[in-house]
């Protein structure tokens, strides 16, 4: 029965601690800012990730969220959580660039229009893994990524939101700025075309899908922080 009460006290517990850590970004605290960009890299490229299906394109979308996050911190006042504010700000920037994109393609007087790549580094494994386990695992997300890359949008933003980045309902919906019952709607029919297309060649592994650790959230932490006037 105490349960309720409980969360209630944790979800204070998280807003309070979202606002002081704003309140310090707000002070020009580096440590602030590389505290919030460490704590959400993770979800943040999850979520562009899935919009853009492209890594590069993805953080890209990061860097580029968190520079307009952080140019409008003090418009946070906590009535969503952080990790929701920043979140709907990265959806807002990966959308628009897709409607970008579009246009330029429909424009027949720039044919050369495209997205650049610039490059990842080659490998960001732990050398002490075992490398058939690397290269199982690895394979095993690529036929993941690929298949929710196959996705049509509208499936695919709450797919990656509620199934790889493991959101509520309630958190996907607010997110995307629909009902519950659209979330559980479109839920059902991306996990349905993913089965298809992954022909139960894999099960029911999606963990890890999309990572965003080590070197990658490294280097995308010291970019952001170097744009913030933070750098070495």
């Amino acid at each position: 029965m105490r349960r309720p009460a409980i969360e209630a006290a944790e979800i204070g517990a998280a807003e309070a601690g979202d606002l002081a850590l704003v309140r310090r970004a707000l002070a020009r605290e580096p440590d602030a800012f590389r505290a919030i960009i460490k704590t959400y890299n993770q979800r943040l490229y999850r979520i562009a990730r899935g919009v853009m299906r492209n890594d590069a394109e993805a953080e890209d979308v990061v860097q580029e969220a968190y520079m307009r996050a952080f140019a409008s911190l003090g418009a946070f006042r906590g009535e969503a959580s952080l990790s929701t504010w920043l979140s709907r700000i990265v959806i807002n920037e990966a959308l628009g660039r897709l409607r970008k994109r579009k246009r330029l393609v429909a424009m027949p007087e720039n044919p050369e229009a495209q997205i650049i790549r610039f490059p990842l580094n080659p490998s960001e494994s732990n050398p002490g893994d075992d490398p058939e386990r690397t290269m199982a695992q690895r394979q095993i997300l690529g036929l993941v990524e690929r298949a929710t890359d196959s996705l049509p949008d509208v499936y695919r933003t709450v797919f990656v939101a509620r199934v790889i980045e493991g959101l509520s309902i309630e958190e996907t919906a607010d997110l995307l700025g629909v009902r519950p019952e659209t979330v559980k709607t479109r839920l059902h029919r991306a996990r349905a075309l993913v089965r298809k297309a992954l022909d139960d060649e894999i099960g029911p592994v999606l963990l890890d899908a999309f990572p965003f650790a080590g070197r990658r959230c490294e280097r995308l932490t010291q970019a952001v922080m170097k744009r913030l006037g933070f750098g070495d």
